[in-house]
């Protein structure tokens, strides 16, 4: 069902059906930080993402597959998804974490890297060196190692390896990207076909292509309308990931962009989002499935999300607070404990503390997104942003920060 660009719909998965829009929720290294996987099935989340590159590295995607996959690897037993590295490599590469500096003004720089940081990656027409965080190991990505580590894996849903670059890139770095990814984009399929036809005792994995350009209309609309004529040997990308560095101001505007350049019969996965406000504009502009470290990353600070807005329970207000985190939500931490209570744990350091932040916090963002679908499908999308929003921006003003995938 559609409401504008926004839609509904479901996704088949060997291991499970995935009703859209949805949060994934990010298990990194095959786990949602301090919280098991029957307690993420319970807050409702319908996938769970890991990331290849830090499997390939600890403990190896060989281990996984001979486990029988990350799913049952994990004991996780619905959908999985796995990106490509290519925001790792990234990070590896300038020293930039998810969050990625919006004001751009005058700093553009292809050799741009974070404050003190060391540059541990290198990316060439054939891949990436990169430096193992790890142990110091070299090691080398292409789209064929990333396919193989990905089939290893054994997610539902996979991602091409793509070259992932920020804002402060230049144009003309963002348009040699953009034609490095598709390049890479092929070999991804190429790859794909081959291990699928030599891992037929494994069930199909799709494989999505990721989507470059950064904040330039006319890259991204090129950049989709290459991966969408993409074909080997008949086989054509299952679905589209929308990747790299968004100026968060016009989030909507640039998947609006793909949106109208991609299929209406492939999912579109939004890389990296999770604030409200980033939702409702993506949803509006046409994307289906949204993954974010964001929820679980902030929990472990004692962030706690509400309909009300954001707080720290750490804060002395919370000291002799005996509420839930959040009146009336239905989580495991807020039918049980207090904001007394995690006040405590996290002035205590004790580990209890993130388990029972971060469950409240996916469960919200869960819980946002099963919230917009259902809007959707009753036709009041609109009213329902005007409501959440309003109320959530009440106390803070208008969203601001960044946002990278």
């Amino acid at each position: 069902m559609a409401n504008g660009l926004g839609r509904t719909g479901t996704i088949h998965t060997p291991h499970g059906d995935i009703s859209t829009p949805a949060f994934v929720v990010v298990g990194t290294k095959a786990t949602v930080k301090s919280v098991l996987p029957e307690t993420v099935a319970g807050l409702g989340a319908q996938a769970v993402l890991a990331n290849a590159l830090h499997l390939y590295l600890q403990p190896g995607s060989d281990i996984v597959d001979e486990a029988g996959g990350l799913g049952a690897f994990m004991n996780w037993p619905g959908p999985t998804f796995t990106d490509s590295g290519g925001f790792q490599v990234m990070s590896l590469g300038v020293g930039f974490k998810k969050v990625l500096a919006m004001d751009v003004t005058g700093l553009q720089d292809d050799d741009v890297i974070a404050e003190g940081k060391q540059r541990q990656a290198h990316v060439d027409s054939d891949g990436v060196w990169f430096t193992s965080p790890i142990n110091g190991d070299r090691h080398r990505f292409t789209p064929e190692v990333s396919m193989r580590v990905q089939h290893q894996l054994g997610a539902d849903i996979m991602f091409a390896f793509d070259e992932l670059t920020t804002l402060m890139n230049t144009r003309a770095y963002q348009e040699s990207s953009v034609e490095r990814t598709r390049q890479w984009a092929v070999r991804c399929l190429a790859a794909h076909r081959q291990l699928t036809a030599q891992r037929s005792h494994r069930p199909y994995q799709a494989l999505f292509g990721v989507v470059q350009g950064a904040q330039y209309e006319d890259l991204r609309r090129m950049a989709c309308r290459g991966l969408v004529a993409t074909e080997v040997e008949g086989q054509r990308f299952d679905g589209y990931g929308i990747g790299g560095a968004i100026e968060k101001q016009r989030l909507g505007e640039i998947v609006g962009w793909c949106s109208e350049e991609l299929p209406d019969d492939k999912p579109r996965h939004l890389l990296g989002i999770s604030e409200p406000d980033d939702l409702f504009a993506a949803v509006a502009a046409g994307a289906d499935t949204f993954d974010c470290v964001n929820p679980s990353r902030v929990a472990r600070n004692a962030a706690i999300y509400t309909a009300q807005g954001r707080y720290n329970v750490n804060t002395a207000a919370n000291r002799r607070d005996f509420r839930p985190l959040e009146e009336g939500c239905d989580c495991y931490t807020c039918t049980h404990y207090t904001r007394a209570y995690l006040h405590h744990l996290f002035k205590a350091k004790e580990m209890l503390s993130a388990t029972l932040a971060t469950i409240h916090n996916e469960r919200f963002t869960v819980r946002l997104v099963d919230t917009i679908r259902e809007a959707i499908e009753a036709g009041d999308f609109d009213a329902c942003r005007t409501e959440v929003l309003g109320r959530f921006y009440a106390r803070s003003g208008a969203p601001g920060g960044s946002i990278g995938s």
